[in-house]
């Protein structure tokens, strides 16, 4: 059992996965805020790896990983950093990112680096569950990597049983067909939605992504999934009040409004 699922497994309370992107606000910020969102009881770390082309991130997470870029975040610099950090935290860590960036950094190499610095899991939107079983499953097992593939309200059901089968961490629920970062309430199509996947008994456990903002969304994702994934909301924070209060402080005050509403 991977380290994910045993997070995840026979949880009591709903688990929280938070987004941020490496090298944001500053270059020298990943270990920071990866320490305090894990002394924070944060379930989960997913580091976004910068990139010029984020086609599935809103304008937040888009214009973050500009920032980071242009900070001197590479790839090279995000696996240094996260070596720094993982063996002192027991929150798993994920990668978020492109098939792009994996392949030019070289498949095999990039796996291991993952396997080397305490990677447990990769996101991959533009990763076709077709293409990873012919080409990347057998290279992920080797390296012990876990993917995480995305469905939307548009996934077929034929489409997500095969997800669930090629998955052994969790499924990540896309909310609604928009891009990250569009921050309203939860709709009657929405929920219909999640009750549509969690009627289907997946072996696989799900965390709700895309528009969970604050505590309310965050319960109600819950309501039908094992928790919920915050990216945009997160990194909005950062940027408004870091300078102001140490990250220590921001991540503590809004992992606990996104638990407990307060």
């Amino acid at each position: 059992m991977n380290n994910i699922t045993m997070i995840l497994k026979d949880r009591q309370s709903p688990a929280l996965n938070i987004y941020f992107t490496a090298g944001f606000p500053e270059l020298e910020d990943t270990v920071p805020v990866i320490r305090a969102l894990s002394e924070s009881g944060v379930d989960l770390i997913e580091i976004g790896m910068p990139y010029s082309d984020p086609m599935a991130d809103g304008p937040t997470i888009q214009q973050s990983s500009a920032r980071a870029l242009k900070n001197g975040m590479s790839m090279e610099v995000l696996f240094d950093q996260v070596a720094q950090i993982s063996e002192k935290v027991s929150t798993p860590l994920i990668l978020m990112g492109y098939l792009n960036q994996m392949i030019q950094y070289g498949e095999e190499r990039f796996l291991k680096r993952c396997r080397e610095t305490g990677i447990s899991g990769l996101i991959i939107p533009d990763l076709p569950p077709e293409l990873y079983k012919m080409q990347y499953q057998e290279m992920f097992r080797n390296h012990q990597v876990e993917i995480i593939f995305l469905i939307t309200p548009q996934t077929s059901e034929k489409r997500i049983r095969t997800i669930d089968e090629l998955s052994d961490s969790f499924i990540y629920v896309v909310s609604d067909s928009s891009i990250t970062g569009k921050s309203t309430e939860i709709s009657k199509e929405q929920i219909a939605y999640f009750q549509r996947i969690q009627k289907m008994k997946l072996r696989n456990p799900t965390l709700i992504g895309f528009g969970i903002s604050d505590h309310q969304s965050f319960s109600q994702a819950a309501e039908y999934s094992s928790g919920a994934i915050i990216g945009s909301a997160f990194i909005k924070r950062l940027d408004k009040e870091y300078g102001e209060k140490g990250i220590d402080e921001v991540v503590t005050k809004f992992v606990n409004e996104i638990k407990h509403g307060a």
